[in-house]
């Protein structure tokens, strides 16, 4: 790194399970709009294992992952989030994952979306691992991490680009169309954030409602 030049602000790696949390998304969305506290709705999940999960572990890391993910968006996200549709809301839920990880929101816009606006159609680990590498010359959390713990980041970034209905199960990106109401809750912000999506701007507001 050159002298003067400030060190990269560290990524948050503690997205190693739980793809985009769809189901857990709508348990805990709802409580939020009760209470307007997500300490007390991830201690309420807690309490009562309402993500039913297996261990106290477990039902933990989902409750706090969740509620994490969540607290990114806002109240009339949240709203939307309830409201939407299958589609809207893995729009929406990969929206959140983008903004609450630096690291999936600059593969997004720098290697998704690119690739689809250069027409390239497929989307492969190598390319991830590529964009990883190329981040961990700044990065040591990068550099310094377990290759195990680098797999399951991989693995649950492509989990969660295909449960958005933006990848295939045979790496084939998917051109996202996004909703009106989606592309505007998007859009407003500075940058755009339609930017973590295979599409272009004339492809917004074609989909459901």
């Amino acid at each position: 790194m050159a002298e003067g030049t400030a060190p990269a602000s560290r990524y948050a790696l503690s997205f190693t399970s739980g793809a985009l949390l769809m189901r857990e998304a709508l348990i805990a969305a709802p409580l939020y709009l009760r209470e307007h506290d997500w300490s007390k709705v991830r201690a309420m999940i807690e309490h009562d294992n309402l993500l039913q999960a297996r261990t106290v572990a477990s039902g933990q890391r989902f409750a706090r992952e969740v509620t994490q993910r969540l607290a990114v968006l806002t109240d009339d996200e949240i709203e939307l989030l309830i409201d939407a549709t299958a589609t809207e809301r893995g729009h929406l839920l990969w929206a959140a994952a983008c903004r609450r990880y630096d690291l999936i929101g600059e593969f997004a816009e720098e290697v998704v979306r690119e690739r689809f606006l250069l027409l390239t159609s497929t989307l492969t680990y190598e390319d991830y691992d590529s964009f990883v590498r190329g981040k961990a010359l700044w990065h040591t959390e990068l550099a310094e991490a377990k290759d195990s713990t680098l797999r399951k980041l991989r693995s649950n970034v492509f989990r969660m680009l295909n449960e958005a209905g933006l990848l295939s199960d045979r790496e084939h990106l998917l051109q996202a169309v996004l909703s009106q109401r989606v592309a505007g809750a998007l859009s407003t912000r500075t940058p755009s954030e339609l930017r973590f999506f295979p599409t272009s701007d004339r492809d917004t507001g074609r989909a459901e409602r």
